[in-house]
């Protein structure tokens, strides 16, 4: 009887580090596939207008996104929910965060 308890034990450890490895060893794989086509023979590929375009637009979004955040942390101290430290503290950091998105927008200007 326990040589049958430790047979079933090591049979579910043995299923357990396979279930549990799966996502390693399939990560280890897509490491050994072949680069994908962003490099040709070690260059770079140029990016297509549409994609540059969708980027533009994502980048755009963001931007958006991040001045909402400044709008509602000014609306936010305005109404007395915000301390003028915390504002301060806040506001300073999303505002870098918009100089960032914007600095990032500059150079992807979408094709003509």
């Amino acid at each position: 009887m326990s040589a049958l308890v430790a047979i079933l034990i090591l049979l579910l450890l043995g299923l357990i580090v396979l279930v549990v490895g799966a996502p390693l060893r399939a990560a280890r794989r897509g490491d050994l596939e072949p680069q994908s086509q962003e490099t040709l023979a070690g260059h770079p590929v140029q990016a297509t207008a549409a994609e540059l375009e969708v980027e533009h637009d994502d980048m755009e979004a963001a931007r958006e996104a991040k001045y909402r955040e400044i709008r509602d942390a000014e609306l936010d101290f305005r109404t007395g929910k915000l301390s003028r430290e915390d504002y301060e503290a806040i506001d300073t950091q999303l505002r870098a965060e918009a100089l960032e998105i914007l600095n990032r927008l500059e150079p992807v200007e979408p094709p003509e």
